[in-house]
């Protein structure tokens, strides 16, 4: 005789006769995706090294300014930092969740006592914890071997906090929503992964974003990254760059407003497109 195995919930883990609260649920479900996540040695090495890779390997190859002193190195990494935010969340999730769908697992989530929203927390736990490791781990490298400047004054942190925390958000939201065009779990990295390369080519991250033609830049604009990287940009940059940017400044008022439509944007497609089934689970 068989039976199936339902996932760990962080209901089921409750002693009898106890109903853990809210945050307490969300929590649980996050230290979950966490361990989860760590214990996938592929996800762990790709979303936390992959930046760290590119940053070796464009710094030696590219050396000199690109214009009030700024070294190409010092642009390149805040590219970087926005890559490695928008990978831990809108990739990860992308790539991760069809895989999680196809074996059925979601489908047994909606089966527990479990609220499903407490899934969706679990996700974005994970993904904050993630993003503020990998995000510190890029900043040792970058100040330890190549000399970049933290930035010195609290309205540039602050900037920091925000545009990281609108970006994480945008991105998370569209890796969720961008996970239910998959069809298996084989095909989601066939979709995610195009996508987040060419974001990653006209958004300003391995170029400076200005010597790129204008059509390209022109589509850039209209998606998160190009936003977070100009307003990391901001952060860890002189504010003499600004004069550089495409609108004569870092335009920080429009970032906050095109990654809070984003935000918007990707919420509604989460609502209207996620499953947790597979189309031929119905």
């Amino acid at each position: 005789m068989t039976t199936t195995t339902k996932p760990a919930t962080p209901v089921a883990d409750a002693a009898p006769g106890r109903r853990p609260g809210s945050g307490t649920l969300a929590l649980r479900q996050g230290r979950l995706e966490i361990t989860q996540f760590l214990r996938s040695r592929e996800s762990v090495v790709f979303t936390m090294g992959f930046p760290i890779i590119m940053i070796l390997i464009f710094a030696s190859i590219f050396h000199g300014t690109i214009g009030n002193g700024v070294k190409f190195t010092q642009y390149f990494i805040t590219g970087m930092i926005a890559t490695g935010l928008m990978t831990v969340s809108f990739q990860n999730l992308g790539i991760w969740i069809p895989i999680e769908r196809d074996r059925g697992v979601l489908k047994r989530y909606r089966g527990t006592p479990m609220p499903k929203w407490v899934w969706f927390a679990g996700k974005v736990i994970m993904v904050v914890a993630i993003g503020i490791a990998e995000t510190a781990l890029l900043l040792v490298v970058a100040v330890l071997l190549f000399d970049l400047e933290l930035p010195g004054t609290a309205a540039k942190w602050a900037t920091f906090g925000w545009v990281a925390a609108l970006g994480v958000t945008a991105c998370t939201l569209c890796g969720i929503a961008i996970s239910s065009l998959a069809r298996t779990a084989r095909s989601g990295s066939a979709v995610v992964t195009p996508v987040s390369l060419v974001l990653q080519f006209i958004s300003g991250v391995f170029f400076v974003f200005t010597s790129l033609p204008t059509w390209m830049q022109q589509v850039a604009a209209l998606f998160p990254l190009k936003w977070m990287c100009q307003g990391l940009r901001a952060v860890f940059l002189p504010d003499s760059f600004g004069a550089q940017e495409p609108g004569g400044s870092f335009e920080l008022g429009k970032v906050a407003l095109v990654l809070g439509l984003w935000c918007v944007i990707g919420l509604v497609l989460c609502l209207t497109t996620f499953r947790w089934t597979t189309k031929r689970d119905g």
